[in-house]
């Protein structure tokens, strides 16, 4: 017979296929995070240049290698679809709740720990959000948690010994693979969270004595690339450091910036469903599990990270994941001594909250369908929207079941497993409107026998990323820079970018051989100043165009 423990972990690996495993390949890909890392390492592939990363046949600095190659090798595994493209963030969001639950089993209370520290992990909206998207965050979180957890063990471990500098060595590695997915970022939350752990355990000259082997390792890990980059293209390091993080980061222009407070209001929604569980985690957190190495680990992973990014001026909510680990452990280390208290009322107040949120996200997304206010209906038909009205159900139900349940673990597991539902329903029934507006597959692909080899294709707008990944060209002409300006400005790329004069010039050079692909509201501005197409399909305003000239 299986044992108790065992179908625990059972359901666990459940609610990760149902999330992040079985609907990866049923969704179109999303412009324009989704096309661009499918279409880098589609074109390391097909040039065989595993070295220096390359959109639409440009120069692509903005990240290193390490989160391509991982995705180019889901692609020869499973093909150039997007079930490979999103594999190995999917698969990363695995990874990391398997540190967050080997982090935990030992050093809390309950047996259980590990099992729900993971599922709370696996079954938070952001992080599902993250991992079931191809984005490189995913993949620099597991990293990071694997750095964390790898040097946490290794404090604990005696000093001196074979088995500290094996871990230190492992952390190393992984802060130097962390750099090789997304920057100097990967150093950063291992350090502000690292010095104020050592100095709040009196350990401060342990810092320096701990150093070395992991610099060494993170070298080890990371030169070999960074050398062979620099020596194929000097400019790399000067334009990812400057561009991709000061000016990011701290410049007065940076990217996507919101005020210091962003992440504080952003985190409680990001952390459903659990997040309404948090004052019962702070009750629970009673003296002795404060004074715990673990707890002081976390809280410290957990805050000073979060003020680190709500600091630096560019913010986008997928910055913070790596905050998300030492949450999950937090929570469970709470709640475990939360539960061993006779009162339970925050913790059953929290089941209310939630089941009243999701009753009212159910009937508000009935009425919208039924009475499209405001032209907000998410589909066009009725069974998107009833599919995910059935689930909604199912998991205010889960949150009423779990409100007469006494354990903890009864609850984790009804309300995780619920949320599982709820997340993979979800990316199965994507609404038409994200389709139209976000994703021009369908369009290119019912659209690919009109490009041929000598097919002069020309991008209106962002989506030359799709254009690249659907027709598998890296030789598409743009009408704008965007994104692909530090690859445009090299002398024999600029030639690339066409003004309405040399768009004209190219029809007139490759008659019925010019394909348009873009926005449609984009499309409309060019159109009034070409000659009528002898072709054109699009999806309605606020979607694409195809337009063959």
């Amino acid at each position: 017979m299986v044992s108790r423990s065992g179908r625990l972990h059972a359901l666990v690996l459940m609610g990760f296929l149902l999330i992040y495993i079985i609907p990866l390949g049923f969704r179109p890909l999303i412009i324009p995070d989704e096309t661009r890392y499918a279409e880098i390492p589609r074109e390391m592939i097909a040039t065989g240049d595993w070295i220096v990363p390359h959109l639409n046949g440009l120069r692509y600095f903005e990240k290193p290698v390490m989160g391509y190659w991982l995705d180019a090798l889901a692609m020869l595994a499973f093909g150039e679809n997007p079930f490979a493209a999103r594999f190995p963030s999917a698969m990363a969001a695995g990874l990391a709740a398997l540190m967050v639950w080997l982090l935990i089993r030992r050093s809390a209370g309950n047996p259980n720990s590990g099992v729900m520290a993971a599922l709370i992990f696996l079954t938070t909206f952001e992080v599902a959000g993250i991992g079931v998207f191809n984005v490189l965050d995913s993949m620099l979180a597991m990293f990071i948690t694997m750095a964390m957890a790898t040097f946490y063990w290794a404090s604990q471990a005696p000093p001196g010994t074979r088995k500290e500098k094996g871990l230190l060595a492992l952390f190393g590695m992984f802060c130097g693979m962390a750099f090789m997915t997304k920057g100097f970022l990967a150093f950063a939350v291992p350090v502000v969270t690292i010095v104020p752990y050592m100095l709040w355990s009196g350990r401060w000259k342990d810092l320096f004595r701990m150093a070395a082997i992991p610099i060494a390792a993170a070298l080890l890990v990371s030169l070999p690339w960074a050398v062979a980059i620099h020596a194929r293209e000097p400019d790399f390091w000067n334009y990812f450091f400057w561009e991709e993080h000061v000016r990011r980061f701290l410049a007065e222009d940076a990217q996507h910036q919101a005020p210091f407070w962003t992440y504080l209001l952003a985190f409680p929604v990001a952390a459903l469903p659990w997040s309404p569980m948090l004052p019962a985690a702070l009750v629970g957190l009673d003296r002795s599990q404060r004074r715990s190495t673990l707890f002081r680990y976390a809280l410290c992973w957990f805050v000073f990270p979060l003020l680190f990014f709500s600091a630096a001026r560019g913010k986008l909510i997928t910055y913070i994941l790596p905050c998300f680990p030492p949450f999950a452990i937090l929570l469970t280390l709470g709640l475990a001594s939360y539960f061993e208290k006779p009162h339970r009322k925050l913790f059953q107040a929290g089941e209310v909250l939630l089941a009243g949120l999701f009753t009212v996200l159910l009937v508000g997304l009935v009425v919208i369908q039924a009475t499209d206010i405001g032209g907000l209906a998410p589909n066009k038909t009725w069974w998107k929207t009833l599919w995910l009205a059935a689930i909604l159900i199912v998991l205010v139900g889960a949150l009423i079941t779990s409100l007469v349940k006494k354990q903890l673990l009864d609850k984790v597991l009804l309300i995780g497993l619920g949320t599982a539902f709820l997340l993979a329903a979800a990316q199965l029934s994507l609404p038409d409107k994200i389709i139209d507006h976000k994703s021009p597959g369908a369009l290119l692909l019912r659209n690919a026998s009109r490009v041929q080899p000598d097919t002069q294709l020309v991008s209106l707008s962002h989506i030359v990323k799709a254009a690249c990944w659907y027709y598998k060209r890296d030789n598409i002409f743009v009408t704008q820079s965007g994104e692909l300006a530090y690859g445009l400005s090299y002398p024999e790329a600029r030639r690339r970018v066409l003004g309405l004069k040399q768009l004209r010039a190219l029809m007139n050079a490759h008659k019925g051989k010019v394909v348009l692909v873009g926005t449609y509201e984009k499309y409309q501005l060019w159109k009034v100043h070409l000659p009528p197409p002898i072709y054109e399909d699009h999806t309605g305003p606020g979607g694409f165009v195809f337009a063959q000239y």
